[in-house]
């Protein structure tokens, strides 16, 4: 049978109750890290970020963008495909009858939540008509207004190009 050992706590001295000795390790790391910016510049890596930007991995993915078609109108066919794939549920399109027998709705609006996408690309995946892409190379820009992160259906497609994709398969 084993024995239990009763192991007494020393008390703590005056200066280890008033952390002084953790304040003073924490002083000399950031002196010593003071000094090594003020006096090694060479250790640091600073990039001059408007005039040198870093490039990108081959696949990152962008802002969105709706692509359109040789007319000029717009790809999407508002069937929801996107909107229902995306996890963030960040995807808004009101539908409308275009009144033509080839394409029976179009995005009367279309509008992502930039604030809460993930950037999964979910959206692109579900996509039966190439019509949204995340190819831009563009992060969000910033802004102090949750407004201005909601990007609509105009800021989309001046992002877009024509899709290189053809409407109804091989031949056509």
């Amino acid at each position: 049978m084993a024995t239990i050992q009763v192991k007494r706590r020393d008390g703590l001295s005056l200066a280890e109750k008033l952390y002084i000795p953790e304040v003073m390790r924490g002083m000399v790391v950031t002196t010593r890290q003071l000094v090594k910016n003020v006096f090694g510049h060479q250790d640091i890596a600073t990039r001059q970020y408007p005039e040198v930007k870093k490039a990108y991995p081959e696949r990152f993915r962008g802002r969105h963008r709706l692509t359109w078609r040789d007319d000029g109108s717009v790809r999407c066919v508002a069937c929801m495909l996107c909107s229902t794939a995306c996890p963030a549920n960040c995807i808004h399109i009101v539908a409308g009858d275009r009144g033509d027998e080839k394409i029976e709705k179009y995005p009367v609006s279309f509008e992502i939540d930039l604030l809460v996408c993930v950037y999964c690309g979910m959206c692109v995946e579900a996509c039966p008509c190439d019509a949204i892409r995340m190819d831009t190379g563009t992060h969000p820009m910033p802004s102090f207004s949750r407004d201005k992160q909601r990007i609509r259906k105009v800021q989309l497609l001046e992002e877009g190009l024509p899709s290189t994709a053809r409407q109804g398969g091989l031949g056509t």
